[in-house]
Formats: structure tokens, sequence, C-alpha cells
């Protein structure tokens, strides 16, 4: 399937993979991606889907500059990620694409403003603006009486929506997702779902990694991947105008 496949109007994509293929040596060739070819654009909102082993975490990692393909091409918010150095691919890390991760990756020394507020550090920005932008995220995601907690302080979906908020402290082009709700019961996931819906809505950039069906449902469309090959794309209609 092309890449022009995915896309469901003209905007410039945000992500573009042509023919990605990772392998891996673990004492013998495995092939965790084949040729897969996708494009994500700007303001789009996709869940990808797939049984374990997939290669949907592979899938997340090379779009996340995590890591780089064996074959192949994926550009991030117009960054050739295969070919960059690994200081230019931690630079895109840091601006341009956010994380959020079913296990929170919060420091527990750190109050949710200051965890929030993190990647400003690394990026040189002021104590004053990253502190005074940290907490307005947390007011955003509701969190706005919790600034000051500790991570242990916090249920976990109170976390969860920390971490959303560190993820977005960039003004990133992208907000990846791997299993958000995965730690979360069931009211709380709805919730933090709920904040997803309103990022797309504003006209963020959003792909999501779940088992979950209706998790997946949220999206505008489904990216199914199986045995390392991206399978089929489902629209489910609700493209943004």
């Amino acid at each position: 399937m092309s890449s022009a496949d995915a896309a469901t109007d003209d905007t410039a994509p945000v992500v573009e993979l042509t023919g990605v293929t990772k392998t891996y040596d673990l004492g013998g060739v495995v092939e965790a991606l084949a040729g897969v070819s996708l494009a994500l654009p700007e303001g789009s909102y996709t869940a990808v889907m797939g049984p374990s082993g997939s290669g949907k975490s592979t899938l997340l990692n090379l779009i996340g500059a995590l890591d780089t393909p064996t074959e192949g091409q994926v550009v991030v918010a117009g960054q050739d990620v295969g070919s960059a150095t690994e200081a230019e691919r931690a630079g895109l890390r840091g601006t341009d694409v956010g994380f959020v991760f079913q296990t929170f990756n919060l420091l527990p020394r750190l109050t949710a403003v200051e965890n929030v507020a993190l990647p400003l550090v690394f990026a040189g920005v002021p104590r004053d603006e990253r502190t005074a932008r940290a907490r307005e995220l947390l007011v955003d995601v509701g969190l706005g009486d919790r600034t000051d907690h500790l991570p242990t302080e916090l249920s976990g979906g109170q976390r969860q929506r920390v971490a959303i908020a560190r993820a977005l402290v960039a003004d990133p082009a992208l907000v990846l997702a791997d299993e958000p709700t995965g730690n979360v019961d069931t009211d709380t996931g709805g919730r933090v779902l709920d904040i997803f819906d309103d990022l797309h809505a504003r006209g963020n950039t959003l792909l999501l990694v779940t088992h979950e069906r209706h998790v997946a449902e949220r999206a505008e469309r489904i990216v199914h991947v199986r045995d390392g090959e991206l399978v089929r794309i489902e629209d489910l209609g609700r493209g943004s105008d």
C-alpha cells in the first residue's frame, strides 16, 4: 500500500514513511517491518492496531526518531530520520515529537510542574517561562490543583495527564501515544481519550498505538499491521474538515 493511500487530503504530511524495512540481528535476522509506506497529514488522528509482535512498537520507535530504518525513508517534520545524526534525532525528539508512554515515565523526585517543564530545560528555555508554560498545560488537563505534587501523590490517571502535558510542553508537530490507557481504569481511560479528542480538535497531529478496538475508534483512521506489514487502513469517516 502506498503512502498516498494513508492521506485523506492534500495537507502536507507531518510523517511520511516510504518503503521502510527494519531488521534486527537476534542470533538470526528478524524482520520487524517489511516495506511499510505511510503518511500522516497535519492535524490527523491515527490509531495503529495489530497483534503482539506485529511491528507496532517498531513503527512508533521509527516515527519517534528512537530508531532508524534498515531500508527506506522516514521523514518527520521535514527531517530524514535515517540520515540524521544522533544529535539531530535528539533535537527532533525534544522539539517536534511529544511522547506519552503507558508507564508514564515521570521522574519520582520532581513535582508535576517540574516533570512537565523538563523538556524545556534541555531546550534552554528560561525558568520562569518554562514553569508558566507547564502550569498552563496542567490546568488544561485538569490538574491545576496538583502542580506541586510528586508522582507518588497522584493517581494513575493523574500521572497520565501529567505525561500528556509534558508531551505537549514544547508544542510538538506530532504527539505519539503508546497504549496510553493501558495502566488506568476504564473511567480514567475515557477521560484520557477525551483529552486526545480535544488535542485533535485543536489541530494537533496524533498517532496512538493500542490493542483495544474501542480506543482505536476514537481516531479518524486505524492502521492495521500484521507480521511487519501494513495490511489495511480503515477510514472511520471522521476526517478533518
